[in-house]
């Protein structure tokens, strides 16, 4: 299959590099977009280094926009699956050709690379493993499945997603509701076991006062998605 890797990065200067060469190390099988999000940083020079592709966005949409513009750019390419894998370095690229094949031989149109559908080493804060329990009992009950890690923004998606997800994406946060938002418009969601890292440098942006605003507003608006007419 034609797969296309996105990468968006914001600010991610001293990881960009680090996570292409890693995914070049272990998967030549896939082109490579990365779209900078509007960064203040040399992050479109490091991603042009180590020989990315890359859409460079005048402003910063966060990382919904950033990721929907990486699947419009599947869509208009051809691509046949699109896999997100974030600039931070927490994704191990080692995991995809697993993803892949699993996709390959099922008949699911979205595969989340999962850090808890089976016992990994991953260990997230207490305040992180609370947040990431509700959103997966939240979109178990909209959706009439079990999910584990539904923040989990390591994800591979067939054509049929792409052309959804390129017409509509959440733009803050947007890693539950487009669960809810695949289930409503007939899509298959399967989670498989992947490793997670640590971030390579820097710091996550969610602080906790942002984390409380991100849980109040990621309810909100998987309640209003799982309401709507699907497209």
């Amino acid at each position: 299959m034609k797969c296309l890797i996105i990468i968006p990065a914001y600010n991610e200067e001293k990881n960009v590099y680090n996570v292409i060469t890693s995914i070049r190390n272990n998967n030549v099988f896939a082109d490579v977009i990365v779209v900078n999000d509007g960064s203040k940083d040399n992050t479109y020079f490091e991603a042009k280094k180590a020989g990315a592709e890359v859409i460079n966005l005048n402003e910063n949409l966060g990382i919904g926009g950033a990721v929907q513009t990486g699947y419009i750019y599947a869509l208009n390419k051809g691509y046949d699956v699109a896999v997100q894998i974030d600039g931070d370095g927490q994704h191990d690229p080692k995991d995809l050709e697993n993803l892949v094949k699993q996709m390959e031989k099922s008949n699911f149109d979205m595969i989340i690379g999962s850090r808890f559908v089976e016992k990994t080493n991953y260990i997230p804060s207490t305040f992180r493993s609370m947040g990431i329990r509700y959103f997966s009992k939240l979109v178990s009950l909209l959706c009439g499945s079990n999910y584990y890690d539904t923040t989990s923004g390591y994800r591979l998606i067939n054509k049929k997603a792409i052309e959804l997800f390129a017409k509509y994406y959440p733009k803050d946060y947007p890693e539950v509701e487009t669960i809810v938002y695949a289930y409503k418009n007939g899509l298959k969601v399967k989670e498989i076991g992947v490793n997670m890292r640590q971030r390579y440098e820097g710091k996550s942006s969610i602080t906790p006062l942002k984390s409380i605003y991100y849980m109040i507003k990621v309810t909100l608006s998987t309640l209003i998605i799982a309401q709507k007419q699907v497209y």
